[in-house]
């Protein structure tokens, strides 16, 4: 049986890019909060586009698509799931709000982690949602010639629940140890979940779920107005390689953190980067809105609906939206993809 102590963490033995990734987003998480006592308006609406794209991306993720009508529709809760891939996404819908909205009162503690697999699985009509597995399952990957080997086997059935009261345990001592960073802890938790791999389905989704709950009750809360899930779906092959190699040797309490928390922490890095450009560019004083809007498009790294772009300024009226859009596509700076609502903007590849 693994065991789990994460006091290595104090010991000073840190690699200097994450001692330089926890020093760059306290710096961001300090300006952000500053921001969001005067833009609080601003905050709001991005929270609404960051929801629409944790949804989206952490299923996307597992390979669970749909429409991006019908995507919208279920998330702004017009349209009712339809089949089972819908049904995942309406359940990842909910337990995020939750996350969102009673983080505070939630923790990583056995009731409030089935609560929410159930919440995640609620509409599927799974009948193991809110439990641990009861069978042993296992990691299977697929290299180019279609070959399948078992390239991980989590933690048997027979010992899942007492593996992850230790865990618990074992978080909560860290979790109270004034001498080790949260920022370093969590990611390690995560990793140390995902090792486990304790319900028959959604592991995947419960871990990012399990992540920003972690994260906005130490005070992190970017991955709320920029999607963490995104990030991590936008550069999935570094994720799955990080995973995959900070999970070796792992039966022999041998498995690299640092591997895994430096992927992790990039990857939140870039939520709070994100965010800050946000703020150079939505400080009224310093920039007119045609620049703002200009700059919103210019910095997304992923195309922008003309709603994404309302709701990211919500100070600015959708009339002075698309005339500043019209104006940039006509002159060639930014592009179109997709037709009618479908329609998306971005700036050209160079």
């Amino acid at each position: 049986m693994r065991t789990f102590d994460y006091t290595f963490l104090k010991d000073g033995l840190i690699p200097a890019n994450l001692v330089n990734l926890i020093a760059g987003i306290a710096s961001l998480k300090t300006m952000a909060d500053v921001h969001k006592a005067e833009y609080m308006r601003v905050f709001t609406g991005l929270e609404t586009v960051a929801k629409v794209r944790s949804i989206k991306s952490s299923n996307a993720i597992e390979g669970i698509f749909t429409s991006p009508d019908r995507i919208k529709g279920i998330i702004g809760r017009k349209s009712a799931p339809i089949n089972r891939i819908e049904a995942e996404i309406a359940g990842y819908r909910d337990a995020l709000c939750e996350v969102h909205s009673n983080h505070a009162l939630l923790d990583f503690r056995k009731s409030d982690i089935l609560a929410l697999h159930k919440i995640m699985m609620s509409f599927t009509g799974y009948k193991f949602g809110g439990q641990y597995k009861t069978e042993d399952n296992m990691i299977v990957e697929v290299d180019d010639s279609g070959n399948r080997k078992v390239r991980f086997r989590p933690t048997p059935a027979s010992e899942t629940e007492y593996a992850m009261e230790q865990l618990e345990l074992a978080y909560v001592k860290a979790n109270n140890d004034p001498d080790i960073n949260k920022l370093l802890l969590i990611p390690c938790v995560i990793l140390d979940f995902l090792c486990i791999y304790p319900f028959r389905e959604g592991n995947g989704r419960m871990s990012r779920l399990l992540s920003l709950l972690l994260l906005y009750n130490n005070g992190y809360d970017a991955g709320k107005y920029i999607s963490f899930e995104e990030q991590i779906s936008n550069n999935k092959g570094n994720y799955d390689e990080a995973l995959r190699r900070s999970s070796t040797d792992r039966d022999v309490d041998q498995n690299a953190y640092f591997i895994f928390v430096s992927d992790f922490l990039s990857s939140f890095h870039t939520c709070y980067l994100e965010l800050d450009k946000r703020f150079i560019i939505t400080d009224g004083k310093r920039i007119t809105k045609k620049g703002r809007i200009e700059a919103t498009v210019y910095d997304s790294q992923t195309p922008l609906s003309k709603a994404d772009i309302c709701q990211i300024l919500p100070d600015i009226s959708p009339t002075t939206v698309e005339a500043v859009l019209g104006v940039m596509v006509r002159d060639d700076r930014i592009k179109c993809v997709g037709q009618g609502k479908a329609t998306r903007y971005i700036k050209p590849e160079k």
